[in-house]
């Protein structure tokens, strides 16, 4: 078991919220004798008080429980708190309880919004909308007693000193989901109260071996430096922070040892973008081509910093569009790789089509040198280093889903075999699949951690999932794949805009200014106005109804084909217009332009 690294101050686990009409108060009731906090619901100022007011006739609060403070946001006039609501215990990390975020609740501190002008007024209910959309965010992970944001080898690297650190300061930014909204907060010295959350994945089981028990966690950290939705984030920024960055943990327990393995994922690492307009696949636009090699180089540069050697492993195709971000990937690592860097580019649909799975043999043939010179982190009984982790695999496809998850999960199904033969419980050639009941649950730990990711990203469950949960591609999968494909379809071109403005609020990429935003972020003009999908659905819908209707007259009365050929080209003009002019006709992200 690992040495337990205790913070100076411990976390409050249960508080007591109280809505006076004047301020919140949130009471600690976890047996911690200490002050409450007070927060103003006039001009969100905030103290630290003894007890909590009396109530009376004209004061009566609204009381209910709350399990952690996420942080504050100010908009344009008010300020607005968010707590966690519900949360559930969904297992352990290293011996420590981690809880899922079930419901966040934002509470307005805005009532100085009632004198401002009413321009002020819109405004601030525009911000208010994405808040609320907030509230709904997925996969948010917490623990009050370790530090979620850090790997199992970075906990057992901290320095004395840093043990002793509140877990918001031990924590690594980059993973720290609410790192933006806890600054207000950490002004005013509130550690007990300074809660970090992650957003990813955290799942479990255990198995038996024989008469061993073997105790299998998988933990995904996902990156806010470039956070957002599928198609409103792709590629890097011009530092080289990429989409869709996670960090995949997975930890093995057993007879005393404690082993961890990390993997990470990433979008290809140069400034490019794929904007929506209505077509299923948009086409791959690079952007500033000429800084490719040096966003590139920072993005690996960053990596080498804080895992060592990095293999990158490209499974986009080498064909179409796929193939022009592939060959500028290529051209970008020439003049970077070297001892602490390989890139190997494996087709992934080529190879592997739709349902050959099985023959990412031979991507694990090309990477097993790699996998078992650097290693993993295991320690022993005593909680005594053996081995550590020297480098890191990092893997993309286009989106860094679908094929990255079964990839993702081949890469650590090989980790895990050879993590348990050096622990002694597998023989040389043992495998997880001659144990059904350790590969059922491994199976289906992978499918869910693909799902949880795919869902953050994208709006929907991973792609390939039945193969990663059963093994082999199956008819209703296939059915499945394109259920979610449309899915993803709809999300992109009419939702995700909306919910990506919300996460740049939320994570500090759009911060809100009085002068900049007395416009509210919605407000468009001339043809984006009045622009509407659904509407120019419904013109298509009825000019086919009555060329229709005017066909089956036709026989009668020669003018109803000339109507009929009339409102079948109004039909046509306006489908083609909305195809020319697809991208006007989506739902796209006010607050950020442009996005690279």
């Amino acid at each position: 078991m690992m040495e337990r690294a205790e913070s100076c101050q411990k976390l409050y686990t249960r508080m007591r919220l109280w809505e006076f009409p004047d301020e919140y108060v949130i009471e600690p009731t976890d047996g911690s004798s200490a002050s409450s906090l007070s927060i103003s619901r006039v001009d969100a100022s905030i103290k630290l008080i003894d007890g909590v007011p009396e109530c009376s006739s004209v004061r009566v609060p609204k009381i209910q429980t709350i399990f952690g403070v996420v942080g504050m946001l100010k908009l344009v006039a008010g300020s607005y708190l968010i707590v966690i609501a519900e949360r559930e215990c969904v297992g352990t990390y290293l011996g420590h309880p981690i809880f899922k975020v079930i419901s966040l609740k934002v509470l307005p501190c805005d009532h100085s919004v009632k004198n401002s002008p009413a321009e002020q007024k819109k405004v601030e209910n525009e911000f208010y909308g994405l808040l609320k959309i907030a509230e709904r965010t997925s996969g948010l992970y917490f623990s009050y007693d370790t530090n979620l944001t850090l790997s199992a080898q970075r906990l057992y690297d901290l320095g004395d000193e840093s043990k002793l650190l509140p877990l918001w300061r031990q924590a690594e930014p980059r993973f720290l989901w609410n790192n933006y909204m806890m600054e207000v907060l950490i002004d005013y010295k509130l550690d007990p109260y300074l809660l970090p959350v992650v957003q990813g994945s955290f799942h479990h089981f255990q198995a038996a071996i024989g008469k061993e028990i073997v105790d299998v966690t998988l933990i995904a950290r996902r990156c806010t430096r470039r956070n957002g939705t599928r198609m409103w984030r792709r590629g890097a920024d011009p530092d080289g922070y990429v989409a869709n960055f996670v960090e995949t943990e997975q930890i093995v327990q057993m007879n005393g040892f404690t082993s961890s393995f990390v993997q990470v994922r990433g979008s290809i690492p140069f400034l490019w973008e794929q904007i929506v307009d209505l077509t299923y696949k948009p086409k791959f636009e690079i952007v500033r081509s000429e800084e490719a090699p040096r966003v590139a180089e920072r993005h690996f540069l960053d990596l080498r910093k804080k895992y060592g050697s990095v293999l990158a492993v490209d499974l986009v195709n080498k064909h179409g569009g796929e193939g022009r971000l592939s060959e500028k990937f290529t051209n970008a690592m020439q003049p970077i790789v070297g001892d602490g860097l390989r890139y190997l580019h494996f087709d992934f649909h080529k190879i592997c089509g739709h349902v050959h799975f099985e023959r990412l043999s031979f991507l694990y043939d090309q990477i097993a040198d790699f996998l078992e010179k650097n290693g993993y982190l295991l320690l022993n009984e005593k909680g005594e280093k053996m081995k550590e982790q020297l480098g890191v695999v990092r893997t993309n496809c286009i989106d860094c889903l679908d094929r990255t998850n079964v990839t993702q999960s081949m890469i650590g199904r090989k980790m895990l075999e050879l993590q348990l033969r050096r622990i002694g419980v597998f023989a040389a050639e043992e495998t997880i699949s001659s144990h059904a009941n350790l590969d059922e649950s491994f199976k289906i730990l992978w499918a869910n951690h693909g799902d949880d990711i795919s869902i953050q990203y994208s709006g929907t469950h991973a792609l390939k999932g039945d193969f990663v949960r059963f093994g082999q591609r199956t008819v209703q999968g296939i059915l499945k794949d394109g259920y979610n494909s449309l899915v993803r379809y709809y999300l992109n071109n009419f939702r995700d805009g909306t919910k990506q403005d919300a996460i740049d609020l939320l994570q500090g990429h759009y911060i809100v200014s009085v002068s900049r935003d007395m416009t509210p972020p919605s407000q468009t003009g001339g043809l984006e106005a009045i622009a509407s999908f659904p509407l120019a659905l419904c013109l298509v819908s009825i000019g086919l109804l009555f060329t229709a209707m005017s066909l089956r007259q036709a026989r009668y009365d020669l003018r109803h084909l000339i109507f009929s050929v009339f409102w079948a080209s109004i039909s046509v003009a306006i489908a083609a217009f909305v195809r020319a002019n697809g991208r006007i006709f989506c739902n796209r992200p006010r607050l950020h332009k442009p996005r690279c």
